[in-house]
């Protein structure tokens, strides 16, 4: 009995001073979101509320930031070392220098919907034609899909009349009151909308970009140079994060549903929607780069294609966790 009870408070000892041992052994990361409301952002959350970036050694501290813009100062600044940003970002980086995309991990906008007014005559797509949409901002992600989408339907790049409004609330307002027909937005805020019979979605915009990267996770080129270790580990929590997230829908939802303060049922419908944009090895896939390209022209960030490595590098994948 007492050789029992002493055993036992050895092993209960030893898994103590491992512990100690692990936790001083884990790097700590300066981590950032873009945006926090993106639901598939909700990785990082996810990743360190159930261990698994401390599993690869990593104390990751999470911030969320007021856009891609922002991001980009703070990846210059050195505020930030990793993030979790928009793939048309990556002509933010490639302006400023200061870091690469190293995985893409979301593909075609699946996130991203044409909502309509609870009481609109707009039943289907090709009822937007000669409608004013309203976007974000003048060349954005937001209006480039929505030109596309004018594109795709034959209508030409102006089949759609844009009103940029700025911020989301914005745009409901003047859906509102009528001084726009449609507006652009977060696929999840249309569920929301819907549930409280303010709007409804349409339509999502994967089929405007099939071949595209929505996200990417950026790392400083000083970090990739120095501690490509670091890089490599925090990539390997962010996809084994997904892993987690597709095998754990009950659990995704709880986490994303107190996280983003929405309800239990816009999130599982979130889920359902845009679990499939997840990648599974942060591969960049050359079709999709071609497009963001073409995109950073239509949306005027940059005035010439970019090379391919000022804007990701392949060092780190395929990731395996």
């Amino acid at each position: 009995m007492n050789f029992g009870r002493w055993f036992m408070g050895c092993v209960a000892m030893a898994g103590a001073m491992l512990a100690v041992s692990y936790a001083e052994a884990a790097d700590k990361v300066h981590a950032a979101k873009s945006v926090g409301v993106p639901w598939t952002f909700t990785l990082m959350d996810v990743g360190i509320e159930q261990g698994i970036f401390a599993k690869y050694g990593l104390d990751v501290e999470s911030a969320d930031l007021a856009g891609d813009a922002k991001l980009h100062q703070a990846l210059l600044a050195g505020s930030v070392d990793l993030a979790l940003g928009s793939g048309p970002s990556m002509a933010l980086a490639a302006k400023s220098g200061a870091a690469l995309a190293v995985a893409a991990f979301a593909g075609e906008p699946r996130n991203i919907a044409i909502i309509v007014p609870p009481d609109s005559k707009i039943t289907k797509v090709a009822d937007l034609k000669g409608t004013t949409m309203g976007t974000t901002t003048a060349g954005s992600l937001t209006e480039w899909l929505a030109q596309r989408l004018s594109i795709q339907q034959g209508w030409g790049q102006d089949g759609i009349k844009m009103a940029a409004l700025g911020t989301f609330d914005a745009s409901v307002a003047a859906m509102r009151v009528h001084q726009v027909d449609a507006m652009v937005g977060a696929l999840e805020a249309g569920y929301l909308l819907e549930e409280k019979n303010s709007g409804k979605v349409l339509t999502g915009l994967e089929g405007v970009a099939p071949k595209f990267h929505t996200h990417v996770v950026f790392a400083r080129k000083e970090m990739i140079e120095k501690n490509p270790d670091v890089v490599n580990r925090f990539l390997k929590g962010v996809f084994a994060s997904i892993a987690f997230m597709k095998a754990n829908k009950e659990k995704t939802t709880e986490i994303a549903t107190r996280v983003l303060h929405q309800s239990p049922a816009v999130m599982n419908r979130t889920y359902d929607y845009e679990i499939s944009m997840f990648e599974d090895d942060g591969h960049f896939d050359p079709e999709a780069v071609a497009v963001l390209k073409d995109s950073f022209l239509g949306m005027g960030m940059l005035t010439e294609k970019p090379t391919d490595d000022q804007l990701f590098t392949t060092k780190f994948l395929p990731v395996k966790p």
